[in-house]
């Protein structure tokens, strides 16, 4: 029996050896992943569940971007490329001033045929979205691509200007007519409106990106987006907010 023992004691020890090297790289790289979803995701549970699985990604974040990019229903977001040369392209100058500005001078929102233009970005940004005969959403489920929320409730969904009105006035908006500020206020050709959550909204207020962004794995669609906005609208930049925007370029 003795020597039935021997060869049984040796086989084991040597898989064990293994399977505890095995196990020790899991266990690392998991942590890994989980700590670096964490530091992006909501304490609430289920909403963290779903985006954590399509945050798993290589960490040169290029499924993030593709996530985000995927949840991003509005029009005219440019690629990269086309990013770089129409921020290449924007005049750089110090940021005006804001005497006289009021928010008033940027009419929204307006009717845009029965539907008002927050009724219009609430429906296109929305998941399972129902509307009652007045246009506004019954229910639904709108993902706050700043933050990595999910809100449920409209009445707690902003409908974010991606280059804030006041932003705008400093860039160059102060010159146009009302006509032109209220066409730049609820336009839905080209990615100046997107849904978001009360909380990042109001986190952003009217800062450009030098002094604000949202969560990194949005940073390549979001520096994308504001530099269209800009760049159709014909505004200005800052040297600070040229910068910034190269930076999440990066990203992409």
């Amino acid at each position: 029996m003795a020597r039935r023992r021997i060869p049984v004691l040796i086989a084991p020890l040597s898989a064990l050896v293994l399977l505890l090297g095995c196990t020790e790289g899991t266990e690392t790289d998991d942590g890994s992943r989980e700590q670096d979803g964490g530091a992006e995701q909501p304490e609430d549970n289920e909403d963290t569940e779903e985006t954590e699985g399509s945050q798993e990604t290589p960490e040169d974040g290029s499924a993030e971007d593709g996530s985000a990019e995927e949840s991003v229903t509005a029009p005219n977001v440019p690629d990269a490329e086309t990013a770089r040369a129409e921020l290449a392209e924007l005049t750089v100058a110090e940021e005006g001033s804001m005497t006289d500005y009021e928010r008033d001078l940027f009419p929204h929102w307006t009717e845009d045929g029965e539907c008002s233009t927050r009724e219009t970005v609430l429906e296109r940004d929305g998941t399972d979205v129902t509307v009652g005969s007045d246009c506004y959403p019954e229910s639904g489920e709108w993902h706050s691509p700043y933050d990595d929320m999910v809100v449920t409730d409209p009445s707690e969904v902003d409908i974010d200007h991606m280059v804030p009105l006041a932003e705008a006035w400093r860039s160059g908006a102060s010159e146009w007519t009302t006509d032109e500020r209220e066409a730049f206020a609820n336009d839905l050709e080209y990615p100046e409106l997107l849904a978001a959550s009360a909380d990042s909204n109001s986190s952003k207020g009217d800062q450009d990106p030098a002094d604000w962004q949202p969560i990194e794995s949005f940073h390549c669609v979001y520096s994308r987006m504001w530099i269209r906005a800009k760049h159709h609208w014909e505004l200005t930049l800052d040297e600070d907010e040229k910068a910034a925007l190269e930076e999440m370029l990066g990203t992409c």
